[in-house]
């Protein structure tokens, strides 16, 4: 199911619901409000609670044990998450911290000041409380943050039979059990097996002899995107993670490499559009805050445009002996943009799909250079024609358009590829040289290149 269509199922599931659940409320039917809770999925009870004030939203998940209460507390937006959490007691609070999975508590946990988390870790149990912040340690973004500490494990030194009952015991309590890893006493992956080799295998057959001991993993603070990529890549349902010790100290889930996917990618859309990306849904963030990482890129854009306009007033004097240059810069700044646009959208796509060395970024570069030239060209000669037969300009008036766009395309495509690739290299999102960044500043260079051109050629 594609993600507008479940977003349309689940708008469907709120105006359905909803208003059931409102007279529940009233009528404090409370074996109804449990079944909502109990019978139906999570993440549509979540979306149905979503708009309801607090103390509505808690009555609904108080009618439900904290298992459930915690399944579907995980569905809940973070905006909403947090007004609930500043009004529920902290028992009531620490004990639905403790049912929540690993990964999605610590989720919560990072979105609370410093003061809600030292209140509340002396109330969590000791093994969740070291979880928390060992997990609240490692860098945001990292595999680290992401990961579940809900995996399952087996020794190497047992037969299959066995091996079925301990994973029997486990699977209760992990996040899945499809695939196993194989460690030794000191928690060092020695291999991995799947629950399908499990049970095809004969019950008296040793785990050492069939599991595989070639497997991909990635370590606590390697970037986030990085194990997504290796998990579309070898197409796993489970990643390993490990510390600096080569120890096995979570997994990272395909249903976790998803909401990366999703991040990345949203990230990438609001960068490219010029927006500062919304830590949260659209509806849940404040207007200002919308206003204000629109504005400030929109800021920059107008210094960038006033920047082209001090350009063209230097070449004030040029254009009016020839004002028939005014009616192609448009066709001028036009082509450079478009063309730096595409350059940067196929840039920042081949890197977050690939793992790229220097040499395939060389490689990338001196491709887009080609390109750009073999564009320019093409599009020069096509305008030199049409400005001769179309618009009556000479030979010699025509060629300063069309060099002009033959210099600009190159040159669009050129920093629409380089930049991309520097801003990386200075470790920042190369989402970053969006569109409307890359077209200001082909334009600049455009009226430049334009009126130098004309200088020259028509002096």
């Amino acid at each position: 199911m594609d993600q507008s269509h479940a977003s349309s199922t689940a708008r469907t599931y709120k105006r359905l619901l909803q208003p059931d659940l409102k007279l529940m409320l009233i009528e404090n039917d409370v074996v109804g409000l449990q079944q909502f809770c109990e019978v139906l999925n999570p993440a549509i009870v979540a979306e149905v609670l979503f708009g309801l004030d607090p103390a509505s939203a808690w009555r609904v998940l108080s009618s439900s044990d904290i298992k459930h209460q915690a399944d579907i507390f995980e569905f809940l937006e973070p905006t909403q998450q947090i007004e609930l959490v500043a009004n529920i007691d902290r028992q009531h609070l620490s004990k639905l911290i403790e049912a929540m999975s690993p990964d999605d508590r610590v989720d919560l946990m990072e979105n609370l000041d410093e003061v809600q988390i030292e209140a509340l870790l002396p109330l969590i149990a000791q093994a969740e409380r070291d979880e928390i912040r060992k997990m609240l340690s490692y860098p945001e973004d990292s595999a680290g943050s992401i990961m579940t500490t809900e995996y399952a494990s087996l020794p190497d030194g047992i037969p299959v039979g066995e091996a079925l009952n301990l994973l029997r015991q486990q699977a209760p309590n992990r996040e899945t059990i499809y695939y196993v890893f194989v460690v030794d006493a000191g928690r060092r992956i020695l291999g991995v097996i799947s629950l399908r080799e499990l049970i095809l295998a004969r019950p008296s057959a040793l785990i050492a002899d069939i599991m595989t001991r070639d497997f991909i993993s990635v370590h606590v603070r390697d970037d986030q995107e990085e194990a997504a990529r290796l998990i579309a890549r070898f197409d796993l349902i489970a990643l390993p993670v490990l510390d600096a010790d080569e120890r096995l100290v979570g997994i990272i889930t395909h249903d976790d490499v998803l909401d990366v996917i999703q991040e990345e990618a949203n990230e990438d859309a609001y960068l490219q559009a010029a927006i500062d990306p919304l830590e949260h849904s659209y509806f849940s963030t404040p207007l200002l805050t919308i206003a204000f990482k629109r504005g400030v890129w929109l800021l920059f854009l107008s210094i960038m445009a006033l920047v082209t306009a001090t350009a063209m007033r230097s070449f004030g004097d040029r254009a009016k002996s020839n004002e028939w240059l005014e009616w192609f810069l448009p066709l001028v700044l036009a082509s450079g943009g478009n063309t730096g646009s595409q350059s940067a959208t196929l840039v920042i796509r081949a890197m977050a799909v690939i793992t790229m060395n220097r040499r395939d970024k060389i490689q990338l570069a001196t491709r887009e250079l080609l390109t750009g030239l073999i564009l320019g060209l093409t599009l020069g000669v096509f305008n030199w024609l049409a400005l001769q037969g179309l618009f009556g300009r000479d030979p010699i008036q025509s060629g300063v358009v069309s060099l002009t766009i033959a210099l600009v395309v190159t040159m669009g495509t050129v920093v629409g590829s380089l930049l991309p690739i520097l801003f990386d290299r200075l470790g920042m999102d190369p989402a970053i040289m969006s569109n409307p960044l890359i077209a200001s500043l082909s334009d600049f260079m455009g009226v430049v290149i334009y009126f130098s051109v004309a200088i020259w050629l028509l002096a």
